[in-house]
């Protein structure tokens, strides 16, 4: 069955990190008699994650820098009917608990930031100092492999070999991000934080690199079957290292 969440968001990529966020979800609400699933999602920008976790009867706070985003995010949220349960916060993550109270969220979103960020592992302590205890952290980040695998792919051999052997994965003086992460890097992060263990480290979209797109939205059947192919997929280990995308949930102690 499609998940849920990824449904709600038009069945767009990362069928494993939604099926990892709705196992997450079910387990909050059965752990907490049916409460209400506090969600902060930290850069979470225009909703991407944010609108379908609240379309799932989450309650969530964004944090983001961006006015425009957070424009967006309203808007998006308006269409969906879910205002109620979005709350968007204009902020940044170096000064988190100025804005989120420490321990104040089940499961927290860092997708997307680890990789621009200056310092890593002091975002991961922010995000994970957010979270309650028992809660999770969930990080959606770049892959060197996946990233040299899919440059090779595409005959662009000098950026391949950047990113294989730059200390920070990435693939040339105008690289937009500072840092590409592989599983090694992401669990030293996790360990250094002590406040995190690791539950889940998967890959997502592990076979945009081999498969073409989905097709039109009418060929719902074989966007289902190709996504939980990438799914199971992206659990197996040796594969999730050459995924585009990385994700870490990490539990709260």
């Amino acid at each position: 069955m499609a998940s849920a969440t990824r449904e709600q968001a038009g069945g767009a990529h990362g069928a494993a990190v939604f099926r990892a966020l709705d196992g997450e979800i079910e387990r909050m609400r059965g752990d907490s008699g049916g409460r209400t699933p506090r969600v902060l999602d930290v850069g979470g920008g225009s909703g991407t994650w944010a609108v379908p976790l609240a379309s799932a009867g989450c309650a969530v706070t964004v944090v983001d820098t961006s006015p425009n985003a957070l424009a967006t995010l309203s808007r998006r949220a308006g269409e969906a009917g879910v205002t109620d349960r979005v709350t968007p916060i204009n902020g940044d993550v170096d000064t988190l608990a100025e804005v989120a109270p420490a321990g104040g969220a089940d499961l927290v979103l860092g997708h997307g930031l680890l990789e621009v960020v200056d310092d890593p592992g002091a975002v991961l302590r922010a995000l994970a100092e957010a979270t309650a205890p028992g809660g999770v952290v969930s990080v959606l980040t770049v892959g060197r492999y996946g990233a040299f695998i899919g440059r090779v792919a595409a005959g662009r051999l000098a950026e391949a070999r950047a990113v294989l052997t730059d200390p920070d994965g990435r693939d040339g003086p105008d690289d937009r991000l500072v840092r590409r992460f592989d599983a090694s890097y992401l669990r030293s992060l996790v360990a250094a934080t002590a406040l995190l263990d690791i539950g889940t480290l998967q890959g997502d979209g592990t076979l945009e690199a081999w498969l073409p797109g989905p097709g039109p939205d009418g060929e719902a059947a074989g966007r289902d079957e190709r996504d939980e192919l990438d799914a199971l997929a992206s659990t197996v280990p040796s594969l999730a290292e050459v995924a585009p995308r990385l994700h870490l949930l990490a539990r709260r102690r």
